[in-house]
């Protein structure tokens, strides 16, 4: 009986023997590499640290939300470098902006550096540990701060992708000749004038209406017949949401176009959802009164950041952050291809533009800053607590404080 119980098992799995399920090939596409998390079709933001952060770059069919800041600087310019590295890799553009001529915005975009390599730095050779120059080294920092490892601020992988810009030079006209962009310039699109208290606008569906034709018309939309080469179109709308867009959402507590532009982004990401496309979307959010609103706008898009300037802000002038420019944010990460998404193991982020480049780095404090920072808070409030009595009693002079 156990023989032929045996001899049974066998012939059952050697007939139903278990074959795994092999995914389709994935696209090959220049400018483009597949995420070692869930296998979506990454592409590079032109900004290495920010790719980092979103996991190994911006997957295709998804939006980036950008909340620009105060001065739209440093928004404008990640808008930029992502147009930047679509041409690049010789990708599809289409520019919308209704303040800024999209012609405008791509002569201004970075000079890429083409023959990047990695600069090895010569090994040092060893010294003795009886020179002096150890024992000056070690007085730098107090002893019960050298055994601690070093702050690795910066972010990168291990994996090159993307190209490096530099933000001193614009890209010169024989590169950009050679991309293929589409232009939105609201100014040139005339739209049927709705009256002001109509709750539709028809700038939103003018600009959508135009993206669905270039994905069509240019083969972007994935049920096409692959009858020629794919390639990626990369998508960039300046400051939506805003006056000039016809939309009342930073003029008015209560606007009457709230749902306007929740409505145009419900649609863009329908649309990316079926095609080889990806959008970055900078949106005014500090101009938005409504919280709720914001927060339903960050919800329809993929990922959304936050970049909060330090310039003309007191954080300016403050020691802690002389290293950097701004404040970054992580919003919201996408869940593609997953049950719970990766989110970045560093939630202090902070920016910075050097000479010739934008990073984003990990914000530490230093451990000889931190002393300095409080004496210069103490003497801070005993300056203050000074001025409050002298107010007080009533008394008249002029006082010097030494902090």
């Amino acid at each position: 009986m156990a023989a032929s119980v045996n001899s049974v098992g066998k012939s059952s799995f050697s007939t139903t023997s278990f074959q795994k399920k092999t995914r389709s090939k994935l696209i090959s596409i220049p400018g483009t590499r597949p995420s070692v998390q869930n296998g979506q079709l990454l592409v590079s933001t032109g900004v290495t640290s920010l790719d980092y952060l979103l996991g190994g770059g911006l997957a295709v069919g998804t939006v980036l939300l950008i909340e620009e800041d105060r001065y739209d600087s440093y928004s404008h310019m990640i808008l930029k470098y992502f147009l930047g590295e679509g041409v690049v890799c010789r990708h599809e553009l289409f520019v919308a902006a209704a303040q800024d001529n999209p012609d405008d915005i791509l002569k201004e975009l970075p000079a890429p550096i083409l023959d990047d390599v990695a600069i090895h730095k010569p090994v040092e050779q060893p010294r003795l540990s009886c020179e002096p120059q150890d024992s000056l080294d070690a007085m730098k920092i107090a002893w019960r701060y050298q055994n601690l490892p070093k702050v690795q601020s910066a972010l990168a992988s291990s994996s090159r992708f993307g190209h490096y810009y530099d933000v001193s030079k614009t890209m010169e006209p024989e590169i950009l000749q050679a991309a293929k962009c589409h232009r939105f310039y609201l100014p040139e699109h005339p739209t049927q004038s709705s009256p002001t208290h109509s709750p539709v606008i028809e700038s939103y569906p003018a600009l959508l209406k135009s993206i669905q034709e270039v994905i069509h018309r240019e083969g972007f939309d994935v049920a096409a017949p692959m009858s020629k080469s794919r390639n990626i179109l990369r998508i960039g709308l300046h400051s939506l949401g805003s006056a000039l867009w016809g939309d009342d959402l930073t003029c008015q507590d209560s606007p009457i176009h709230r749902h306007a532009l929740t409505t145009f982004l419900y649609g863009l990401r329908a649309l990316l959802r079926s095609s080889l496309s990806v959008a970055v979307v900078t949106v005014p959010s500090h101009l938005i009164q409504d919280r709720a609103l914001m927060g339903s706008i960050t919800r329809l898009c993929d990922n959304a950041i936050a970049l909060e300037s330090f310039k003309g802000s007191e954080r300016e002038t403050n020691p802690l952050y002389k290293d950097y420019h701004g404040l970054l944010h992580v919003r919201q990460v996408p869940h593609l291809n997953c049950l719970a998404s990766q989110l970045p193991d560093h939630k202090d982020l902070a920016f910075k533009l050097k000479r010739k480049q934008f990073t984003i780095e990990r914000l530490h404090l230093p451990p000889d800053l931190s002393e300095t920072v409080s004496r210069v808070s103490r003497g801070e409030l005993a300056g203050a607590a000074a001025a409050a009595s002298a107010c007080g009693s009533g008394t008249s002079g002029n006082k010097h404080l030494d902090f």
